[in-house]
């Protein structure tokens, strides 16, 4: 080791710009490598990690509400609250009080409504105890809170700005009435209190981080000041809604439960769900970006091990020339190897404390999709546990690597070797030199394929593959790319293969007519094809799960990916997801239940990809989830909750004959919602018409922006920068043969002509061979990916962008060559051929 410190200190003047190219690559690509790796788990545990920083509840109760027939004629009791918060297992409790169904939302002044198709009327909440604001809290995104000793001052979160029309600092008035006034059946007649509230903040609650469509259209809310809460709690309100901490978490929801209907029976009618359960359905909307960024990383590393392995190998075959000259000096082959790798091993070191550098520098990007802008933790990050592991694996696979191209190189010079004869001249060299090409492409197209020998040889195969590596990493990424946004654009990929959906009122919660609307759409010329469906809850192999209920043989139904659609009422057919969760398989059976009718059992028929849709019974599942039954299935009180004097679907699916536009299917359905409302029946059934509504994944797809293609061209922008490089140490190695070149009367042009070309052919064989094999590997990871998500696998290849990327290849190639060309162009060849 002695000697090789003497050596690498006496030498490193002449070698230093090589091992800084592998510090410069294995930090820029390894760095890369390394903060994608970290944004994914950043990213994947973002919506935990924010959920934790707003004190969560465990458990939520619909204490109370305005309903006379279930025995309570006001919307908020404080003893039973109380009654409540004392149970033996609550450790804190709050409650949130419904204000809408005391408020004529109509003749609120001061808004400009631009409710979207099918969107529910705000909710106006308030408290005076602490939700939202100590427990549950609300993460405000612009202005201020309201303060709580101003009954004049609410906060709103950003889908009740939108439907409201109003902004951070409007003033709305707001009319309240007592609940003896809304229960009476005479006419509200003069408010109980009229309330200029002054909207002073928009928010974000835990459960609006991460929405689809559907949740959306029922996501409106305004939160009064404490003030205001208080002043009308005893006579306006329309229910309480009591979250609760629970000594144990959810695990003791049930115990807890049982003692709250023995306080007050009643209260059993109403809905309570544990607070975290929509916790699942956000993680599955935010894990494909992570999987996604992940998935990159990985890339990233196998390519800087390539990238940096290819120029590791090319410095010690540079260094290799010396070892004949320290071998007759009486070298040991231990000496010849510390002589090899000291400066290596070094500049892998140095390399991969900067990937690590680059790596916290660029955490501040993360993480990615919707918790973003709200995220708790912004700024540097440091992820032990990936950097950590990261360092190990560059360090280790690197230097690893460089021992064994080391050996190779000692072993090589060492061991006794015959004399080489002269090579043998290829045939495509015969052939090439026969094309009638300048001799200045001959001699690039030369240098671009043939190695070389002894003191000649030159890195081709770095180039070559450097290349190839660079068109296939940036192809595949592009046509990963071009494949989500082709999911992103097309509905019916995620569930929707029909045009328009007609809900019913509150965004499809309700019923409409459905005679009236049969009559109506069976005229309507340009309507194709219709189906009416309903959404409920159901339960199968008692797991709780959304189901769209539709008639067997229905003419619209969700895509089918297995199987065969719902022909049968004794059959079903499953989400992907839904059917994993559940352990089956495709003819295989399940035990069905409504909630109230004996159990049964249905055959798996078929698998879909389910729809994002409401109903009756919440919110929408998620990508991959639910089940489509047969109306038999359910009891007629179970598909009309609203008790509708003209029962029918929540929903209506429309599919349009091809060749209309859609402007005009879109006001012939308008006129079919006009006709249907004019029914005094039905008046006000219909909600609206949508074209889709995306699940939560496809909603968050569109945060990941342009970050697929950045990524990839950073990539890309290394194995380009190694092209140059590879280039560059290529005319150093060819120094003789470009004074040969030169003395033959070789101008200035054709030697940096000839690196072009040389940069030309390498570029061309990268495009030939990469382009192919990045299609098939983008494809490959998009059916993957497709299949992760339950969606329909249909990658998509941009021509255009590929035929670009070539092109662009190409340009690059030459404008790397630039500075290697006029290198050669400078050769001095007394300098050179001093020797000969």
């Amino acid at each position: 080791m002695r000697v090789a410190w003497y050596r690498f200190r006496a030498s490193f003047k002449r070698r230093w710009t090589g091992y800084l190219s592998v510090v410069v690559l294995v930090g820029a690509i390894g760095g890369l490598a390394l903060s994608s790796l970290a944004g994914a788990r950043r990213t994947d545990s973002s919506f935990p990690t924010y959920l934790a920083s707003t004190n969560p509840s465990t458990l939520e109760i619909f204490a109370r509400y305005d309903d006379p027939g279930l025995g309570m004629n006001t919307g908020y009791n404080a003893k039973i609250s109380n009654a409540i918060a004392r149970q033996p297992l609550v450790t804190r409790s709050a409650t949130a009080i419904i204000f809408d169904g005391n408020m004529n939302i109509r003749a609120v002044k001061g808004i400009h409504p631009n409710a979207l198709a099918g969107e529910a009327p705000p909710t106006f909440v308030g408290s005076f105890d602490g939700e939202t604001y100590v427990m549950d809290r609300v993460t405000l995104v612009q202005g201020r809170v309201a303060n709580p000793k101003r009954a004049n001052e609410a906060v709103m979160n950003e889908q009740a700005a939108q439907e409201m029309g109003v902004h951070v600092g409007s003033v709305i008035q707001i009319p309240f009435y007592t609940d003896a006034q809304t229960q009476s059946s005479q006419p509200l007649g003069k408010p109980f209190l009229l309330v200029n509230v002054k909207l002073v903040g928009e928010v974000v609650a835990s459960t609006n981080v991460v929405e689809s469509d559907v949740d959306r259209l029922n996501a409106a809310e305004v939160i009064f000041s404490p003030a205001l809460t208080r002043e009308l709690a005893a006579k306006c309100a329309t229910g309480t809604e009591q979250a609760l901490q629970i000594q144990g978490g959810s695990k003791n929801a049930k115990r807890v439960l049982a003692e709250v209907y023995k306080v007050d029976p009643v209260a059993a009618h109403l809905p309570a769900e544990i607070t975290s359960a929509f916790v699942p359905t956000a993680q599955q909307a935010i894990s494909p970006e992570a999987i996604a960024l992940g998935v990159f990383g990985a890339i990233a590393a196998l390519a800087v091990l390539l990238i940096v392995g290819l120029m590791v190998g090319r410095l010690l075959r540079a260094g290799a020339d010396e070892l004949d000259t320290l071998r007759a000096l009486g070298a040991s082959r231990s000496m010849l190897l510390g002589d090899e790798l000291v400066g290596v091993l070094a500049s892998v070191l140095l390399g991969t404390v900067l990937a690590v550098v680059v790596a916290v520098g660029l955490s501040p990007l993360s993480p990615l999709g919707p918790v973003r802008p709200i995220y708790p933790h912004p700024g540097v990050s440091f992820d032990g546990t990936v950097l950590g592991f990261g360092f190990l694996i560059l360090c280790v696979g690197l230097g690893g690597l460089a021992i064994v191209l080391a050996r190779r190189e000692v072993r090589r010079i060492t061991q006794r070797r015959p004399v080489e004869g002269a090579a043998r001249e290829a045939r495509w060299v015969r052939t090439t030199a026969n094309s009638g090409l300048p001799i200045s492409a001959l001699t690039g197209v030369r240098f671009a394929l043939e190695r070389g020998r002894g003191r000649n040889a030159a890195p081709v195969r770095a180039a070559v593959l450097g290349a190839v590596l660079a068109v296939t990493v940036l192809v595949s990424t592009i046509t990963w790319a071009a494949s989500l946004n082709s999911l992103v654009s097309h509905p019916s990929l995620y569930g929707w293969n029909w045009n328009y959906a007609m809900l019913s009122g509150f965004s499809g919660a309700e019923d409409l007519p459905g005679p009236q609307m049969a009559t109506f759409l069976n005229k309507d010329p340009d309507v194709k094809q219709w189906s009416g469906a309903y959404v409920a809850k159901a339960q199968l192999d008692g797991m709780n799960m959304t189901a769209l209920v539709e008639r067997p043989g229905a003419k619209v139904m969700p895509p089918i990916l297995s199987g065969h659609g719902l022909e049968a009422a004794n059959q079903v057919v499953l989400g992907v997801a839904s059917l994993r969760q559940l352990d089956k398989r495709v003819g295989e059976s399940v035990t069905f239940s409504n909630g109230s009718s004996k159990s049964k059992s249905l055959l798996i028929v078929g698998t879909m990809t389910a729809p994002s849709l409401n109903g009756g019974s919440g919110g929408g599942s998620g990508l991959g989830q639910g089940a489509l039954v047969a109306i038999s299935d359910f009891t007629t009180s179970q598909l009309n909750l609203q008790s509708s004097s003209i029962p029918g679907p929540n929903v209506i699916f429309v599919r349009v004959k091809t060749g209309v536009a859609p402007s005009v299917a879109y006001q012939s359905l308008r006129t079919v919602e006009h006709e249907v409302n004019a029914i005094p029946a039905a008046r006000g059934a219909t909600g609206g018409i949508v074209k889709v509504l995306r699940p939560a994944e496809i909603a968050n797809f569109r945060s990941m922006g342009a970050i697929p293609d950045v990524l990839a061209a950073g990539l890309a922008v290394g194995a380009v920068a190694a092209l140059g490089l590879t280039l560059i140490a290529s005319v150093r190695r060819r120094r003789r043969d470009l004074a040969l070149l030169k003395a033959l009367g070789f101008t200035q042009r054709q030697l940096a002509a000839s690196i072009a070309w040389q940069a030309t052919v390498a570029a061309l064989i990268g495009c030939v061979i990469g382009i192919p094999l990045g299609i098939v590997i983008g494809r490959e990871l998009w059916n993957l990916f497709a299949r992760g998500i339950d969606v329909v696998p249909d990658p998509a290849v941009p021509a255009l962008t590929v035929v670009l990327v070539g092109v662009g290849a190409l340009i690059f190639a030459n404008l790397v060559a630039a500075i290697p060309g006029r290198i050669a162009a400078r050769t001095s060849t007394a300098l050179v051929l001093r020797a000969e």
